[in-house]
């Protein structure tokens, strides 16, 4: 007995040095960076429902873009055939349900915006869906008529042309309204490459960008910026400093594309400016795509801006008056429902989310942890939250008496959702009096025409896509299995990374399923192998409270640590 005693530990002293020496070999355990204010979201955000996003998304593509749904909401979408900027026609989608000012008949056709028509097509790509031939129509090609040639702005914009533009939309006067435009267009032109003219856009944007950027010189205390007369212009729109986040992601993905120095230089000065500010200026969704482009530039470049400040000003919200006060995300339960992880206004009526904010902020965070590995915690307890808090603007997923319309569930069947979770109604339905939280939307008070059923965004609901293309389910409830590629664009990554985290106060295995024929699966937090060489799909173990960055590699590469970074083929699949 005491031989056998001896030789198991013998046995456990040589796995414990193997184990070291494996750790060793490839550089030390990432350690984890808390968000102050996710630590303040529930472990285990109730009640707990994660739907099928990437069912949703595909329903989505399908009823809106069919000119002929059987559905009885109607049609969604129609041909603009005034032909702005290119002699090409163009499309248009509703805002929201039945917006008034909207559609064939109204205003020439011509009120449509790109944010929501570059969302559906950026999400159905995002999916599979190849949306430069459908039903006969290349509508990536049809989207470059937002391309503003017109008007001397040379970016894509909001609506097509001035004449619509004060009907709603920000265009011009609101500059994440300007921005975010060429933010999605770099998106889907990835997503799509090899469009016809594409990339003369490309250029064009990402020179007018460096102008902008060289005018600006450090200082983006404006409202919006004139493209045409390279000009800030202050109104009685707050701030928009973060709109320096828009501007280095589109100048680094144009360098990314073209190799053009020049953008390089300006992506960086541009970036620098974001990180120069004092406080946080988050408006509406730019900060957080700023925060990403930060975290690549440390990553790939050698810059050091400060990732960590960004993602706090993000998550605590916007502070200053003068700013877009209270605009943040959103912590707390209300009535019965986690609502902890949704984007939106902190404050305004004891707090109101966005869909379209709370989806499209996955879109830049979830591959950031890739380049700043450090968060890969605090990003996937945030994701736990928000993917499930997100489910709530469906009508088929929030109590009956806790939404607006509960007799339109089958108006789309449920496959567009209200714009907004408000803690308390805006509208003083009688009915809802002391409730919490309501779906509803702001639809009927853009104008006194627009119906009840407005409060239904298909503006909301188009990035939907980007959840069904970054969200999967795993066998352990509650933890979720995030693709850290997918949504990260103009970046080299040949092979699958993926974000778990465990919210259990226990280990938990997971079944890994597997992307290869042979494969070995290396933990970029722990700098281990969690398995190698194998055929189908493996349990893995994630640690309690702690996240894992799985790499799949094909099995028997080695890797290779250079300095920081740990490469497979020259590529680098760490950064840390």
């Amino acid at each position: 007995m005491k031989n056998i005693s001896t030789i198991i530990k013998v046995l456990t002293a040589i796995v414990l040095l193997q184990s070291c020496q494996q750790s060793g070999k490839y550089g030390t355990p990432v350690k984890q960076v808390n968000l102050p204010r996710v630590e303040m979201m529930p472990d285990m955000p109730q009640p707990y429902k994660i739907i099928d996003w990437k069912q949703k998304a595909r329903d989505y593509d399908s009823y809106v873009f069919d000119f002929s749904p059987s559905l009885p909401a109607g049609c969604m979408i129609w041909i603009d055939n005034s032909q702005r900027n290119l002699p090409q026609p163009t499309f248009g989608i509703y805002t929201a349900i039945h917006d008034s000012r909207q559609g064939m008949n109204h205003n020439n056709g011509e009120f449509h915006e790109s944010l929501n028509s570059l969302s559906a097509i950026l999400g159905a790509g995002l999916m599979g869906i190849d949306k430069t031939n459908q039903n006969g129509y290349n509508y990536v090609k049809m989207v470059q008529n937002y391309f503003n040639s017109k008007t001397g702005w040379n970016i894509m914009m909001n609506n097509t042309c001035p004449e619509v533009a004060q009907l709603g939309g920000g265009y011009g006067r609101d500059w994440w309204y300007d921005v975010l435009p060429n933010v999605l267009y770099y998106n889907v032109c990835d997503v799509f490459p090899n469009v016809d003219n594409s990339e003369k856009i490309q250029r064009s944007i990402a020179e007018q960008f460096c102008k902008a950027d060289s005018v600006l010189n450090g200082n983006y205390d404006y409202s919006y910026f004139d493209y045409g007369k390279m000009k800030g212009m202050v109104s009685q729109i707050p701030l928009q400093q973060d709109a320096a986040g828009g501007h280095g992601y589109v100048l680094y993905a144009a360098y990314k594309k073209f190799r053009n120095p020049k953008y390089l230089t300006h992506a960086k000065s541009a970036i620098k400016a974001l990180d120069s500010q004092k406080e946080s200026r988050f408006y509406e969704i730019l900060l957080p795509i700023g925060a990403y482009t930060a975290a690549r530039l440390n990553a790939e470049e050698g810059t050091n801006y400060n990732v960590g400040k960004m993602l706090n000003w993000v998550f605590d919200g916007c502070k200053n008056p003068k700013g877009r006060y209270g605009w943040g995300v959103i912590v707390g339960k209300w009535g019965e429902y986690d609502v902890s992880g949704l984007q939106g206004s902190i404050t305004d009526g004891g707090g109101y989310a966005f869909l379209m904010n709370s989806m499209k902020m996955a879109m830049p965070l979830v591959p950031l942890v890739k380049y700043e590995p450090e968060y890969a915690r605090a990003i996937g307890k945030w994701m736990l939250n928000n993917v499930n808090a997100a489910r709530l603007f469906f009508p088929n997923e929030i109590s009956d008496k806790n939404q607006w319309l509960p007799g339109y569930k089958k108006y789309t069947n449920s496959i567009i959702a209200y714009e907004g979770l408000r803690y308390e109604d805006g509208y003083n339905k009688p009915e809802l009096k002391g409730v919490h939280p309501v779906a509803m939307g702001d639809g009927p008070n853009w104008t006194p025409t627009n119906p009840k059923e407005s409060m239904f965004s298909l503006y909301s609901t188009s990035p939907v896509g980007i959840m069904g293309a970054i969200v999967d389910t795993t066998d352990v409830k509650m933890i979720l299995r995030l693709n850290c590629n997918v949504t990260d664009f103009y970046a080299n990554h040949p092979y699958p990374v993926y974000l778990y985290y465990n919210p259990y106060k226990t280990d938990k295995k997971v079944t890994y399923k597997i992307s290869g024929k042979k494969v070995d699966i290396f933990n970029i937090l722990t700098k281990k192998y969690e398995a190698k060489g194998v055929t189908s799909d493996v349990a893995v173990t994630i640690p309690a409270d702690m996240a894992s960055l799985l790499v799949e590699l094909p099995a028997g590469n080695g890797l290779e640590k250079k300095e920081n970074r740990i490469l497979v083929n020259s590529i680098p699949v760490s950064y840390k």
